[in-house]
């Protein structure tokens, strides 16, 4: 028995079915990354299972009880909104003292006590006495992250956390997360439409689109072996082309190149390429006008010359295809 069960949850707004008998296994200690485009029921998915949203069919399991109809203040759990929904009236440590005293369970020095914890925690203790309009975004994220752990909550779940902030801030304090996470072994769910916050921090993926899952399992697993084309193509950049009754894909950079025909068996013609860093992406063009991209070292790609209009010469590794039925014979 895992520790967080969905069960066929169903919900529906209106006449749009949102979430259509979505199911998942949390184990305790996991975070968990629910991974989709807008609008697939991911965040109505995490509203569900912290009781803000009710729904219409299927049940939510927590450590074998089940607490579909149970009120979201004896859930235990901690939130962090995508807004952080911070109190502007109140200092970095009034907020976090108001989640404690919500609580109720401690007394004044020892709430006093866990403020300073969590403050050091989050590497926030020159700020407590700051207001959150005071605070840089990655400041107030980690705010509202502290106050979130305070009470100690039974499972913790982030609604796109880290979506409002900039490029360097957001892998910066995606570690921070996981660090904490690790160090306090709490049952995490995180909603993020970015792939790579899923690779890179979570335990499972669950993939959703269309108010399904798609596929759940590591981020080896996701990356390494999509379930359907929409996964392949979601995470990550994949090619696709006909061959014998089936559709292939593989990795961009799974691809093996060389400026002359050797053991490589298949012809390309390069439309364009993009540097980007020290790798580089080549978009080609295979006979029958089938498009394919390819990575590669920047070293690499100084090696061989590149150019547009030039000829390239592919070995498609048979071990990293991955097959598909095509898309009439797919069940959906």
């Amino acid at each position: 028995m895992s520790y967080l069960e969905v069960r066929n949850i169903t919900k529906r707004f209106d006449r749009q079915t949102v979430l259509a008998n979505v199911s998942a296994d949390i184990e305790k200690g996991e975070l968990v990354c629910v991974l989709g485009p807008s609008g697939c029921g991911k965040t109505t998915l995490l509203r569900i299972v912290a009781g803000l949203e009710t729904a219409d069919g299927g049940s939510v399991y927590i450590n074998g009880r089940d607490c579909t109809s149970l009120s979201p203040g004896k859930r235990n759990f901690g939130i962090v909104f995508q807004s952080y929904a911070l109190f502007p009236n109140m200092t970095v440590a009034g907020n976090i003292l108001f989640g404690l005293r919500h609580k109720g369970k401690l007394g004044r020095e020892e709430m006093r006590a866990r403020v300073d914890e969590v403050l050091r925690m989050v590497d926030l203790s020159e700020h407590r006495n700051k207001y959150p309009r005071q605070l840089s975004g990655g400041q107030q994220q980690r705010a509202a992250l502290a106050r979130a752990i305070a009470p100690a909550p039974s499972y913790l779940l982030l609604d796109e956390p880290l979506s409002a902030l900039d490029a360097k801030v957001r892998v910066r304090l995606r570690g921070e997360i996981r660090a904490i996470q690790r160090a306090l072994g709490i049952t995490t769910i995180m909603v993020t439409h970015d792939q790579e916050e899923a690779l890179t921090m979570a335990d499972k993926i669950i993939v959703m689109n269309n108010a399904t899952v798609e596929q759940a399992g590591t981020p080896r697993e996701v990356y390494d072996r999509p379930a359907t084309p929409f996964v392949a193509n979601f995470i990550g950049a994949m090619n696709f082309y006909p061959a014998n009754e089936v559709v292939c894909a593989i990795r961009p950079e799974r691809i093996e190149i060389s400026n002359a025909p050797g053991s490589c068996n298949v012809a390309a013609d390069i439309k364009g390429f993009e540097f980007k860093g020290a790798m580089t992406r080549i978009y080609g063009i295979l006979p029958g006008q089938t498009e394919i991209c390819v990575d590669i070292s920047s070293d690499r790609a100084d090696e061989i010359g590149l150019c547009e209009r030039a000829r390239l010469y592919l070995r498609i590794p048979e071990e990293h295809l991955i097959k598909y039925p095509p898309p009439a014979a797919r069940v959906m």
